[in-house]
């Protein structure tokens, strides 16, 4: 059970109840490894890693995660069909230069994907470029535009009508605002798009 006092990121609770117990979980652009040890924790998950940054595998070590340092825009090939029951893309799909081969070949090697990004359609976002002319910087989007490392700029839209024309199944979609869920005009009022899809083929 989940330590009612305990803190965990709005993003990561969601996802920690997408998942199910004792599930095999690959996370992509693992980070520090917040995540996946959350999971490891509270899931019983057995859970995998790719992280390219080393500053950050040494977190990740320092947590007991079982990480392998790579660049998850080389694809999956070493992976087989359905490998595991969950791979993760959390704040890094919108960091990847070749999108649609990563997203591809995750849901071949995993039998559902959860893929979570900033949604840059977010209506502080939109008030700020009216008014300011700049590129917003915000809780959502914390980087100033020479700095950030996002390469596409996708709104919680772009998201659904990318998974109607290729044909990916949305099992499910959770969208975060500031402080609680958005229930109404999320591509307008969240901050945040979370979404569990499948390869429509495998239903």
């Amino acid at each position: 059970m989940i330590e009612t006092n305990k803190h965990i990121q709005p993003d990561h609770r969601i996802i920690l109840g997408m998942i199910g117990q004792g599930a095999s979980v690959l996370d992509l652009g693992c980070g520090d490894g917040e995540l996946l040890h959350l999971l490891i924790q509270e899931k019983g998950v057995k859970g995998h890693g790719i992280e390219i940054s080393e500053e950050a595998i040494y977190k990740c070590i320092a947590k007991g995660l079982n990480i392998l340092h790579g660049d998850i825009e080389n694809g999956l090939a070493d992976y087989k069909a359905q490998s595991f029951d969950y791979v993760i893309l959390n704040e890094s799909l919108q960091q990847i230069r070749h999108l649609d081969l990563v997203l591809q070949e995750s849901l071949r090697v995993g039998k559902k994907v959860i893929v979570g990004f900033p949604n840059f359609a977010y209506y502080r976002s939109r008030i700020q470029i009216f008014f300011s002319g700049k590129t917003p910087v915000n809780a959502a989007l914390p980087y100033q535009w020479y700095e950030t490392p996002n390469l596409h700029f996708l709104s919680i839209l772009d998201f659904i009508e990318y998974c109607r024309q290729k044909n990916i199944n949305v099992e499910r979609q959770v969208f975060l605002g500031k402080d609680s869920q958005v229930c109404f005009f999320p591509n307008v009022f969240a901050q945040t798009g979370i979404f569990l899809i499948s390869n429509s083929r495998q239903i």
